[in-house]
């Protein structure tokens, strides 16, 4: 069912998180670098539905290239992680947000490549301008959060490399994996008013690096 874009979902959406119990993994936390993402709300293509911002990484960049991610990337020496997810909003979509905007904050994930992601949740509000960096950013798209409510649009499966179980996004004809599938499939389960956690979801092997 799609949420209509105002002010009543805006507040139902902050009252999730806020009823989150968010986790750190503390084991893994010295030994990885942080970094943060932004879940971006939005107007949907519709004009009426709430999105999220999703992008598609420039194919230049060295790292983690063409692939599907949210807007983010490490944090800076002092930074928060809400303020490190507002900067790479700006840096990356030309959005220009401020601590006012973050509805909330999610578990942190551990990823193969090194980092622990914090997930911060941000009302971008209405007709939000975006100016794609190209340097950093191929496309952006607006995902409905009616994409991710259906019980097949997330997948899990084995493979012989990891006993954790690899979770996969359906997006179209599209697969997005962890750790952008990870962080979305939480996102889905706090709308829905559950403590889901993803730290032991795994990521492909080709994400790995």
């Amino acid at each position: 069912m799609a949420r209509t874009f105002d002010d009543a979902t805006r507040r139902n959406i902050a009252e999730l998180c806020a009823a989150f119990a968010r986790l750190a993994p503390v084991d893994a936390a010295p030994t990885l670098k942080r970094a943060a993402v932004a879940i971006a709300l939005t107007e949907g293509e519709d004009n009426s539905s709430t999105a999220f911002l999703l992008t598609r990484r420039s194919a230049r960049l060295r790292a983690h290239s063409a692939q599907w991610a949210l807007p983010g990337g490490r944090c800076d020496a002092g930074e928060t992680q809400p303020q490190a997810a507002l900067r790479e909003l700006h840096e990356e979509l030309g959005l220009a947000l401020s601590e006012r905007d973050v509805l909330g904050m999610l578990d942190d994930y551990p990823t193969r490549s090194g980092y622990l992601i914090t997930p911060v949740v941000v009302w971008a509000g209405a007709h939000a301008a975006l100016a794609p960096n190209p340097d950093e950013v191929a496309s952006v798209h607006r995902i409905g959060l009616d994409a991710v409510e259906p019980d097949n649009a997330f997948t899990f499966v084995t493979i012989p490399e990891s006993s954790r179980r690899v979770i996969r996004f359906r997006l179209g004809g599209q697969q997005i994996h962890a750790p952008t599938a990870a962080l979305i499939y939480q996102f889905r389960e706090v709308l829905a008013g559950r403590n889901t956690r993803v730290a032991d979801l795994e990521q492909p092997v080709f994400a790995w690096k």
